[in-house]
């Protein structure tokens, strides 16, 4: 898959544009926005001596955002093969809630089945229903790492994935064409963040289903996996480490839907997951900057969603270092 960047926290068809702006949170439950091109990925070993200690020992790969921007990922299987994923923001799992793991569950079910799961917003917090990936300096409070973990230990994202075994996609003889499923994140003019890492806060509510396993479980080949850590750096800190400029800051919902950008609903007859019992109260970026007198969201306009466009399922990149968790 690919780390998508959205405009308002928003998403893009997302078609192959992977990048959003600012995001509304304002106790409405929006579509998936419009998204504004791939964030760019450098692996940390190209640059170990520019990375904190930890990046290095970690491996992976790394990403710049901008504070309060936010993201999608996106995923794909361009041979229908399937695979089971599991995602985490600051080593806490966007499905369940629960702290990192290894170990794969499925009750509940900690992960998600690609390719019918064609993207990912956020943290799932109802049935139905993400808060979006929010950038924040990483020990001021704002991500959810911090909200259920107490520390600002891990920051960026984690992603954990393990094929279906060989012989029973063999027998499935069934090959299904999916779209990309891209990770990505909106954002607007950043404040000052003297942190040089960005954790993920939760940001507005929108209309996402993370659907139920529909295969037995001992179809997944648990001993086969891969791990890639996505390390996330400030705009400054990028420019620092890699010399060159983040991507652009994106447009505001507002801007998103004064220029009649489409949002997105996507429909599947799954069955989706309930959320997360530990993300049903966390708090948002906007809820914890209320609660400190600060700004953390500038222009957190409330918007009008008109051009919605409905969508249904559709029926070798460069090795990344797997390091410590």
């Amino acid at each position: 898959g690919d780390i998508m960047k959205t405009g308002a926290a928003l998403f893009d068809r997302r078609p192959p544009r992977k990048q959003t702006g600012g995001y509304t949170d304002d106790g409405k439950r929006y579509p998936l926005p419009p998204g504004l091109g791939c964030f760019p990925l450098r692996h940390v070993d190209d640059f170990s001596s520019r990375v904190p200690g930890s990046w290095h020992e970690r491996g992976g790969v790394m990403m710049p955002m901008f504070q309060s921007e936010a993201m999608w990922l996106n995923f794909s299987s361009h041979t229908g093969y399937p695979f089971l994923v599991k995602v985490a923001a600051g080593k806490i799992n966007a499905a369940t809630g629960e702290e990192w793991r290894d170990r794969v569950g499925r009750d509940p079910q900690d992960y998600l089945v690609v390719p019918d799961q064609p993207w990912l917003d956020g943290y799932c917090v109802e049935k139905g229903e993400i808060r979006q990936f929010i950038a924040m300096p990483l020990g001021e409070g704002y991500s959810v790492e911090e909200q259920i973990t107490g520390k600002a230990e891990h920051g960026g994202v984690q992603l954990l994935i393990h094929p279906m075994k060989a012989e029973e996609w063999e027998k499935r003889k069934t090959r299904r064409v999916c779209d990309d499923v891209l990770y990505d994140m909106a954002s607007e003019e950043p404040c000052a963040a003297p942190a040089m890492e960005m954790g993920l806060g939760a940001g507005g509510r929108m209309q996402q289903e993370i659907y139920e396993d529909p295969h037995p479980f001992e179809v997944w080949d648990l001993t086969h996996r891969s791990r890639c850590f996505v390390h996330i750096a400030n705009s400054i800190a990028w420019r620092a480490i890699t010399s060159e400029d983040p991507p652009h800051m994106p447009p505001t919902a507002k801007e998103y839907s004064d220029a009649g950008l489409p949002w997105f609903d996507y429909y599947s007859d799954e069955k989706a997951l309930e959320g997360g019992d530990a993300l049903k109260t966390i708090k948002s970026v906007k809820t914890l900057a209320d609660e400190k007198s600060k700004v953390a969201l500038p222009e957190n306009e409330s918007v009008t969603t008109k051009n919605i466009v409905r969508l249904g399922p559709k029926k070798t990149r460069d090795q990344v270092r797997e390091g410590r968790f």
